[in-house]
């Protein structure tokens, strides 16, 4: 069976017993996770989140890049979010990787010239955790108040261990819309 067809298949499955069409799309606890996109991290359950619970937010390192900030705007200043963790985790690639030899990679394999690409590789996992929250604590475009933590997750043991402690952003107030709940960010 090809990739697509069992993809098919099981969001036929899933569909099937589908009862979450009513949930509003602000995130219930009012939290945004900012995370890399290894396939051995899923934090939807090594956080607890079920559905409709929390935006999460990936990308090659979980680093707070242009295009993952414009994200958090979105979650922080429209749909209410409040809280903010960033999770970057052992044996990572971004460790293994700068950013000359993947543009010397593009160059050869592709023939493309990458130098204005920043690809964000760190050799630092914790200094790249604090490089991030203070990217975003620093952010004039996300609304003030919003409480930044960051965190290491160990793909080993599957545990996390916090790195930075909440600080929260000096922005300009929120104009976005108010969650649609008051529940606090640890229920569950």
């Amino acid at each position: 069976m090809a990739l697509v067809d069992e993809l098919i298949e099981a969001n036929d499955r899933f569909a099937v017993g589908f009862d979450a069409g009513d949930l509003p799309s602000p995130p219930r606890r009012r939290v945004v996770v900012l995370t890399c996109m290894d396939s051995r991290l899923h934090p939807e359950d090594f956080l607890g989140f079920g559905m409709g619970d929390a935006h999460v937010i990936r990308n090659a390192g979980g680093r707070a890049s242009p295009d993952a900030i414009r994200s958090l705007v979105i979650s922080s200043r429209e749909l209410g979010t409040r809280r903010l963790v960033v999770i970057h985790h052992t044996d990572c690639g971004m460790l293994t990787l700068t950013n000359e030899d993947l543009r010397t990679t593009l160059r050869e394999d592709a023939g493309v010239d990458a130098t204005d690409i920043d690809f964000l590789p760190f050799s630092d996992l914790e200094g790249s955790v604090r490089e991030d929250v203070e990217t975003i604590v620093s952010s004039p475009l996300l609304a003030s108040g919003l409480e930044v933590s960051g965190f290491v997750y160990d793909v080993e043991t599957g545990r996390i261990r916090q790195v930075v402690d909440t600080v929260a952003t000096a922005g300009p107030p929120s104009d976005g819309a108010s969650p649609t709940s008051d529940t606090d960010l640890t229920d569950g």
